[in-house]
């Protein structure tokens, strides 16, 4: 027996510096048409769009190392845009109104599916934070790995995106 999920409910994350994360998430959450359900000094609840994002402060005492992407755990997050223009809308509120730091502008990266579009910033802790759009079904679609007639699935992954080991 197996089940499809129908998504994700929410994402926790813990920050050091809640003072300045807590309002960057509160500010992208709502350009992201998420609503405030819980606001409290140490604890952000949004709501929308098919999900929840979580974000609380670390114990006072846990504060001292900054979030690192190559340590086991959690290496970004990723939210699914409707349309292409809306990567290029995200990314003039995170540079005009949020002042985040963007890793990478708007690009295209046809090496992790076809039409990939994105844009990858980062959080006032360095938590890394992307937003995608790709077009119809990605790989489960015309030309796809994972569509009929595809190569299936990839034996290699890394910054150049999906291989068959060559």
């Amino acid at each position: 027996m197996s089940l499809e999920v129908n998504g994700i409910a929410h994402v926790q994350l813990t920050v050091k510096d809640p003072a300045r994360c807590l309002p960057f998430w509160e500010q992208l959450c709502h350009f992201l048409e998420m609503k405030t359900l819980i606001k409290a000094e140490e604890v952000l609840y949004c709501i929308g769009s098919r999900t929840g994002i979580l974000v609380r402060g670390a114990p006072a005492e846990k504060r001292d190392q900054r979030f690192d992407q190559d340590r086991p755990g959690l290496h970004h997050i990723c939210f699914r845009a409707r349309a292409r223009e809306d990567i290029d809308a995200i990314h003039r509120f995170l540079v005009d109104e949020l002042d985040a730091h963007v890793v990478h502008a708007p690009e295209e990266s046809p090496q992790f599916a076809p039409g990939y579009y994105s844009v990858l910033f980062e959080d006032p802790d360095g938590i890394r934070v992307e937003v995608n759009h790709v077009p119809g079904r990605g790989h489960l679609g015309k030309g796809g790995r994972l569509a009929p007639g595809g190569s299936g699935p990839a034996s290699e992954y890394g910054d150049d995106g999906l291989g068959d080991g060559g």
